[in-house]
């Protein structure tokens, strides 16, 4: 796709980079057959290819407006059209640059969308006041709204007090715990700890660490998305310099896909541009982990029939880390009978803050989601959904089965063996 860029972009970088990421689109419209919000809403500009179109517009100088704007924020960003892009088109990128473009071009959003944006990335960044909000929310959750009801989920797979640490470890690795995760369901970051210990794996989470500037980057404040990526690179770069550390930890796929992304975000900042790299080409998840220790699993586990699962592969995971088949292979050899649901590479809508900010056609794409699932389910004779994403976790939790971390389910294995 050609863009001649407007006369105020030709030496900007993002200028640039939006001209480069443009030239990979074909306009061929295979993204538009796996788009959640095209087949929800059948318009071409609530489709990949039709937001392209608004973004190149904006490029060569039309100015955005709030039609613009309300297009691009309607994407969940989960970059399924990547996945079926056979240009290679890195659209996540590009939406970054068109919501900022918009956002910068258009008038101010109403105050109390204003002020939600702001509560969303000033509070659920910060655990030293989610962490009390969360508490309260649990002891009141019979009276509030159901809405948010379903925003405050019990840990179903309670932690044992049984330990199984080993009495040396063998290998020291990074973990970052996340913002929301330790309060909202701890047991999947006491799930994924003791699992690696069991593995002979120092698992080291530094405090100094938090956000991985996810939500605040996808909310168009990137300046304070940048300022949680140097803090970690900060909190962990001693750490690297000092201990011999062979991977990053993630067990938040949405984590994942952004910590891997600070080569890119920060390819432009002289003092953090290399250690960006470094960060970025030494964080895993944790899927990618356990296929190394498979057969010391094993050998704990067996490998003889258990509960089957039914497993709902996150975006994050499969189409933003392009990681399939490792969760499903895993649990596989460990004799658990693992099944996807029709349209597993679908959205199920929790995407972030998607689910708050876009309420309605969030709730279609979860009851799509959960219908396919529960049908799984009961096809193959599951007592649990299972995700590697926390966003997914806690939007996909319903009154019929529980949805709960795989990693959890490794655990509770390694704890009825020991």
């Amino acid at each position: 796709m050609q863009t001649d860029l407007s006369p105020h972009l030709l030496n900007h970088p993002e200028g640039l980079e939006a001209q480069k990421l443009l030239s990979n689109c074909v306009h061929c419209g295979f993204c538009t057959a796996t788009c959640p919000t095209y087949q929800l809403l059948g318009d071409e500009l609530d489709g990949p290819r039709g937001r392209i179109y608004l973004i190149k517009q904006m490029a060569e100088g039309a100015i955005a407006t709030e039609k613009t704007r309300t297009h691009l924020d309607r994407c969940l960003t989960c970059r399924n059209c990547e996945s079926t892009c056979p240009s290679g088109v890195q659209y996540g990128h590009l939406l970054d640059i068109g919501r900022k473009w918009a956002e910068e071009q258009t008038p101010p959003r109403p105050i109390q969308e204003r002020v939600v944006r702001w509560l969303l990335k000033e509070t659920l960044t910060r655990p030293e006041i989610f962490d009390p909000a969360m508490k309260i929310g649990r002891a009141i959750k019979p009276v509030l709204p159901k809405s948010l009801q379903k925003k405050i989920p019990e840990s179903l797979l309670s932690g044992s007090a049984k330990s199984y640490q080993p009495v040396a470890f063998k290998e020291k690795m990074l973990f970052l715990a996340g913002c929301v995760q330790p309060s909202m369901l701890p047991n999947i970051n006491q799930a994924t700890q003791r699992v690696l210990n069991f593995l002979q794996i120092d698992l080291i989470a530094p405090k100094s660490a938090g956000c991985c500037g996810a939500l605040k980057h996808h909310l168009n404040d990137h300046a304070g998305g940048q300022v949680e990526m140097r803090r970690n690179i900060d909190a962990w770069w001693p750490i690297i310099e000092k201990e011999n550390i062979s991977a990053i930890v993630m067990n938040a796929s949405g984590c994942g896909v952004m910590v891997k992304d600070y080569g890119y975000l920060l390819r432009d900042d002289p003092q953090y541009a290399a250690k960006a790299l470094k960060i970025s080409s030494m964080t895993k998840d944790i899927c990618e982990i356990l296929p190394d220790y498979i057969d010391q699993l094993k050998a704990k586990i067996g490998s003889e029939a258990k509960t089957g699962l039914t497993y709902h592969p996150p975006c994050t995971l499969q189409h933003g880390q392009k990681i399939q088949g490792k969760v499903e292979d895993i649990l596989s050899q460990l004799g658990v009978k693992i099944n996807l649901c029709e349209d597993s590479h679908l959205c199920c809508g929790s995407a972030g803050t998607y689910s708050i900010l876009q309420d309605s056609l969030s709730s279609q794409l979860r009851e799509q989601k959960l219908t396919r699932l529960m049908q799984a389910c009961q096809t193959n004779n599951s007592e649990y959904i299972v995700s590697g994403n926390i966003g997914c976790i806690t939007h996909l939790q319903n009154d019929q089965l529980p949805v709960t971390h795989w990693i959890e389910i490794v655990d509770q294995l390694i704890l009825k063996a020991s």
